[in-house]
């Protein structure tokens, strides 16, 4: 089973790009990704082929403009796609950003060329999320916009009948318990503990709403 993470630097997270190589360390960089391989790889190394194709500072545009290369070209079972947050950041820091609207027309036509292309593919929906933080904290109730998109992300899952995985309700209670700074370091990018957490709410949702039903 080909599983593929599709998305900005929260799933890049370093990754080396030029040794791809399915199940090398290397090709998962220090986020999420990794622990779900980890996790998979460990209960049968030659059931999964688990893929990371996160570019960091990459915004919902960016994902359909390589959506041919990066994932149609792969022909992956389950594409797991977490977008949005750069889509509002960059408005905010640079004005060259991808406001809700327009955000839910792009992501919409990233799931239905990908439907029309692999019929058979899996597609799971990751929210969108941000904590206070160093890079939130002085601008959070415009940063708090990202739950415009996540209330998008989650209309295209119940439109297409597609798996959403909720995130930001866990970090928060994660956040409320332990500190923000443990979970997302500048409020955005994982620490340890957010991209153990976020795997984790990956691999229970893949375990029981996908390979249970194949």
């Amino acid at each position: 089973m080909k599983i593929l993470f599709f998305g900005d630097s929260i799933t890049d997270m370093g990754r080396n790009r030029t040794d791809n190589t399915p199940s090398h360390i290397f090709a998962y960089g220090s986020g999420y990704p990794m622990f779900v391989a980890g996790e998979l790889y460990s209960k049968d190394p030659t059931r999964y082929e688990v893929i990371n194709r996160g570019i960091s500072g990459n915004k919902t545009v960016d994902l359909y403009a390589r959506l041919k290369a990066d994932v149609w070209n792969l022909e992956p079972d389950v594409l797991s796609i977490l977008i949005g947050v750069n889509d509002l950041w960059h408005e905010l820091d640079y004005g060259i950003g991808v406001e809700p609207a327009r955000f839910e027309k792009v992501y919409s036509a990233i799931i239905e060329e990908t439907q029309e292309r692999l019929p058979g593919v899996k597609i799971v929906l990751m929210e969108p999320f941000i904590l206070p933080g160093k890079v939130t904290a002085e601008r959070l109730s415009r940063f708090e916009e990202i739950y415009d998109y996540a209330r998008v992300v989650k209309r295209l899952a119940e439109k297409y009948s597609l798996e959403f995985l909720p995130l930001q309700s866990v970090l928060n209670e994660a956040a409320a318990k332990h500190g923000a700074e443990h979970y997302l370091y500048d409020g955005i990018h994982p620490m340890v503990a957010g991209a153990a957490l976020i795997a984790r709410e990956w691999t229970k949702l893949f375990y029981e709403s996908i390979e249970m039903k194949r």
